[in-house]
């Protein structure tokens, strides 16, 4: 067996992987897609192209629907900091730490040099995400080639690219900010507030109506920033009961994942004979709806396996 990774674009390090097997004389190839990225992203590059397979494993998070245009999300978040700015509210933004930390900063910096961001003060609250985008700023080689200034702040860091940025490492530092009333952009993890320091913010600020909660990724059901999503009006929070009078934003742009026209896309660089397709790693109406194009559009039949169902290679 060897095994050889190419570039998927979602987050860094992100891979697909082509798998080749020989036994005997016969020699076959397994694709796995892994997660594929958007190719809308600021920083990542396009998920590479692969050519030929016997079988491919296929994600379909987003099988059943295309994501909004960065163009329209991003006049949106600038509408959404502009209001903000003036009721003087504070806007929070719960962010996983690896990939969209990291996007966010860079539309923020954009925005600041475009003139369009009227926030100075921009803090990561996530000890996580704050490695992770020091990590990011190492391996700057591996970022797309769209933006030279980018590429070019990056040699000095996030914080060249962004004035105004700070990291709190320390629960003192993360504590300290709850005594900022308005005028201040937190990204703090969890995404999906289930945990980390995001819940403490929520806590000191959602109760004031004129700040602002973003939400820029998926909210599982059950999850806190799904419950916010849905518009709760009351929230419990370590225990208390907190009234939701901030204004609650949904930004669907954001996403890190191929949407179902560049899943499609992506699989119909494949020659033909086509490899045997097997659609994964989606919640089942998403594998049903990416299922029926393939089907009705291609005539490629695509199977979405069952628990405990086996493929022979």
């Amino acid at each position: 067996v060897a095994a050889e990774f190419h570039v998927a674009g979602h987050i860094m390090g992100s891979a697909i992987v082509e798998l080749s097997i020989t036994e005997g004389s016969q020699s076959r190839t397994l694709v796995f897609s892994g997660d594929l990225g958007n190719s809308c992203s600021p920083l990542m590059r396009d998920p590479e192209s692969i050519r030929q397979a016997d079988v491919l494993l296929l994600e379909s998070t987003y099988g059943d629907r295309n994501h909004r245009s960065p163009g329209d999300t991003l006049e949106e978040f600038a509408g959404i900091l502009a209001q903000a700015a003036d009721t003087g509210g504070n806007v929070l933004i719960p962010s996983f730490a690896v990939g969209r930390t990291q996007d966010l900063i860079y539309h923020l910096g954009r925005m600041q040099r475009d003139g369009r961001l009227p926030q100075s003060k921009v803090f990561l609250d996530s000890p996580m995400a704050i490695e992770a985008s020091e990590l990011y700023a190492r391996h700057a080689k591996l970022f797309n080639q769209d933006d030279p200034e980018f590429r070019s702040a990056m040699h000095e860091g996030w914080e060249q690219w962004l004035p105004g940025l700070s990291y709190t490492r320390t629960a003192d530092e993360s504590m300290a900010l709850n005594r900022i009333h308005g005028g201040m952009i937190v990204i703090a993890g969890s995404g999906m507030c289930t945990g980390g320091r995001i819940r403490h913010h929520l806590k000191h600020n959602l109760w004031r109506q004129r700040n602002h909660l973003v939400i820029v990724g998926y909210q599982a059901r059950g999850t806190l920033g799904r419950i916010l999503v849905d518009g709760a009006k009351r929230i419990r929070l370590f225990g208390e009961e907190i009234a939701v009078k901030a204004s609650v934003h949904t930004l669907g742009g954001f996403s890190a994942h191929a949407g179902q026209d560049q899943l499609i896309e992506w699989a119909e660089g494949f020659v033909a004979p086509r490899p045997r397709l097997h659609l994964i790693h989606g919640e089942p109406q998403a594998m049903t709806a990416l299922q029926q194009r393939f089907a009705e559009e291609l005539a490629w039949d695509a199977v979405a396996p069952q628990e405990g169902d086996s493929v022979a290679i």
